[in-house]
């Protein structure tokens, strides 16, 4: 009797390797790869980038959401709420303003219906922009914006408005909360130089 071997199956890009934390991006370099991406038209790269920043989503959940996740009755959300891959809970976010102008935009141009997902891929084998592409995607923007593409990657992308918030608030468990991590070091690695500051908050908040 023959014996099938089982499917395998899809195992993480970073799996056995040693990764640095990314850096998150600042403001000035925000401004600038969107500048950059409006004057190439890039429309799907301009609703991608700005959905990306406003998610804080991991490249797995980003890549997969559906039109349906970001309109309500045809017409742009100022929140939504997606079931995370890799702990199976749900995380809120604000879509701003930007956002939504940029990505209505992208859904008109290509016709999306509300089903569809709302970053196709553009090869056969998969149905949505794999997180390979994204990533790939996310060195061009870094490289454009004349940055070290070592030191910046697709949690850079997770990670930049988590950081915003929390250099204006120092709120960590509100940042927890936005990033939908179920451990609050998880949160501190998330914050980068601002590690310490948060390492002591965890200390004095600990429960």
């Amino acid at each position: 009797m023959e014996i099938l071997n089982p499917p395998q199956a899809h195992e993480p890009w970073n799996k056995g390797k040693l990764v640095g934390q990314k850096a998150p991006l600042k403001l000035k370099v925000i401004w600038a790869i969107r500048v950059r991406l409006q004057l190439g038209h890039k429309i799907r790269d301009l609703a991608l980038f700005n959905l990306a920043i406003d998610s804080k989503l991991r490249a797995c959940d980003l890549v997969k959401l559906r039109v349906s996740d970001v309109t309500h009755g045809g017409q742009m959300a100022c929140r939504a709420m997606v079931l995370q891959q890799k702990t199976g809970r749900p995380v809120q976010f604000e879509i701003t303003q930007v956002t939504r102008e940029t990505v209505h935009a992208w859904i008109k141009y290509v016709s999306l219906s509300s089903s569809d997902y709302l970053f196709p891929s553009r090869v056969a084998d998969s149905p949505h922009l794999p997180t390979r592409q994204y990533a790939r995607i996310v060195r061009r923007w870094v490289e454009d914006a004349g940055l070290e593409t070592g030191s910046y990657g697709t949690h850079t992308m997770r990670r930049t408005k988590a950081s915003l918030i929390y250099r204006r608030t120092r709120n960590l468990r509100a940042v927890q909360l936005l990033l939908g991590h179920t451990k609050l070091e998880s949160t501190v690695r998330y914050l980068g130089s601002e590690v310490d500051d948060a390492l002591e908050i965890a200390r004095q908040t600990d429960v």
